[in-house]
C-alpha cells in the first residue's frame, strides 16, 4: 500500500496569486486552498470562483481535455459543471495550463456514507444518460473506456497486493466475470471517466448539486461510468440507479461495470494510506462488491 502520489510541483496561494496577477487580474478575492487531490489543487477565489491548479506532470494535459470539452458538456447536461470560466496558459511562474471555474456549493459526497448518497440515484442516472452520447472526438485515456482485457495485468496486481490485508476472492471472480462479459462493439461514447462520490457535490436537499472533476473525460465502453452504481450506492440504491438509467444496460454491460468498480476500488486503495477519505471510499466499493 502507499500513500498519495507526491506533487511534481507544489503550489500556494503566494503563487496562485501571481498567476492570477499576471493573466487574470480582474478576478480579486480572497484565495484559499480548499482541496488537495491525486492529480489537481483546487484554490477558492472569492465566493464564486475557484482556481484549479495541477500538481503533477501526468495531469497537466488533463486541465486541457477539460478546457476543451467542458463548454459543450455543460450545455449538454442538466447538472452544473465546472467549464472553464477563464483559462490560465503555460508561463515563466507555473509551466503547466490551469483554470478559473465557477465555484458550486454543496457537499463533498465522499464525506457521507452510502445512505446520505442515496438520493443521488435518479438524478445521476439521467446525468450519465446525458453525457453518454457517441464522442470519437474525445480525448483518448488509456486507463479508462477502454477494453477491459488492456487493464487486466494490472488490476490482477492490486488484487494479489490487497490480498494481504482482506478477502479477494470475490473481487477477483467479479475481475474473471467482466473479462468473459462480450465487450462494447458500440461507438465510443462520452465519459467522466473518474465518477466516484468526491466528485459529486450534494445539495441542501440531498440533490445532485454538481458533478466535478472531468479531467478523465473520454470516449468508449459505458460500463466505465456504470461503475458508480458499486463506488457511490448500497444495494436498493444502486438497483434504484440502474432502473432509472435512460438505456437499461444489458448484462454483459452490468457485468464490465462491475469490473471497472473493482479496477477503481483497489486503485483507491492502493494509493490512500494517507487519506482517510478515499481509504474510506475504497473501503465502501471493495464492500459492495462482495454482495
Amino acid at each position: 500500500m502507499s500513500d498519495t502520489p507526491a506533487a511534481d510541483i507544489v503550489t500556494d496561494e503566494r503563487l496562485v496569486r501571481r498567476l492570477l496577477a499576471e493573466q487574470h487580474p480582474d478576478l480579486p478575492g480572497e484565495l484559499r486552498l480548499v482541496s488537495d487531490g491525486w492529480d489537481n489543487q483546487l484554490y477558492r477565489l472569492g465566493d464564486r470562483l475557484a482556481v484549479r491548479v495541477p500538481r503533477r506532470e501526468v495531469a497537466a494535459h488533463l486541465i486541457e481535455h477539460e478546457q476543451r470539452m467542458l463548454p459543450a458538456i455543460a450545455a449538454r447536461v442538466g447538472v452544473p459543471v465546472p467549464a472553464p470560466v477563464r483559462v490560465g496558459s503555460p508561463s515563466e511562474a507555473f509551466p503547466w495550463p490551469w483554470s478559473v471555474v465557477e465555484w458550486f456549493e454543496g457537499t463533498d459526497g465522499a464525506s457521507v456514507d452510502a445512505a446520505g448518497r442515496a438520493g443521488l440515484a435518479e438524478p445521476l442516472a439521467r446525468f450519465v444518460g446525458e453525457l453518454a452520447v457517441p464522442a470519437p472526438e474525445a480525448p483518448r485515456n488509456p486507463v479508462r473506456g477502454v477494453p477491459l482485457a488492456e487493464r487486466d495485468e494490472a488490476v490482477r496486481l492490486r488484487l494479489r497486493s490487497l490480498s494481504g490485508r482482506r478477502e479477494v476472492a470475490h473481487l477477483e471472480q467479479a475481475w474473471r466475470e467482466a473479462l468473459e462479459a462480450a465487450v462494447w462493439d458500440g461507438p465510443p461514447l462520452l465519459l467522466h471517466g473518474d465518477l466516484h462520490p468526491g466528485n459529486l457535490l450534494i445539495g441542501d436537499s440531498g440533490s445532485l448539486a454538481a458533478v466535478v472533476d472531468f479531467g478523465d473525460v473520454t470516449s468508449g465502453d459505458p460500463a466505465t461510468d456504470l461503475a458508480t452504481a458499486w463506488l457511490t450506492f448500497d444495494g436498493d440504491a444502486r438497483e434504484a440507479f440502474r432502473a432509472a438509467l435512460p438505456a437499461s444496460p444489458d448484462r454483459a454491460t452490468w457485468r464490465r461495470a462491475r469490473g471497472w468498480a473493482v479496477a477503481m476500488a483497489s486503485a483507491l486503495a492502493m494509493s490512500s494510506d494517507d487519506n482517510p477519505r478515499m481509504a474510506a471510499l475504497a473501503r465502501h466499493t471493495l464492500d459492495q462488491l462482495e454482495e
